[in-house]
């Protein structure tokens, strides 16, 4: 399964980031590699857990 994901490079060289599904709910890295590991566990949380204020995206279907 692949999720997309934002994530850039601060001038103190941690990365920060979120899942695109969840833009308020960013987290950060020391390096790549650590951060792609706390995006995955953000997902398996936020799919895990109903969680208030966790805002969700789906489609609707009109007519």
């Amino acid at each position: 399964m692949k999720v997309k994901v934002t994530y850039w490079r601060e001038a103190d060289g941690k990365y920060l980031g979120y899942l695109n599904d969840y833009p308020d709910h960013w987290t950060q890295g020391e390096d790549l590699g650590d951060l792609k590991e706390q995006l995955r566990d953000l997902f398996e949380l936020f799919g895990e857990e109903t969680i208030p204020g966790i805002r969700k995206e789906a489609e609707l279907e009109i007519a």
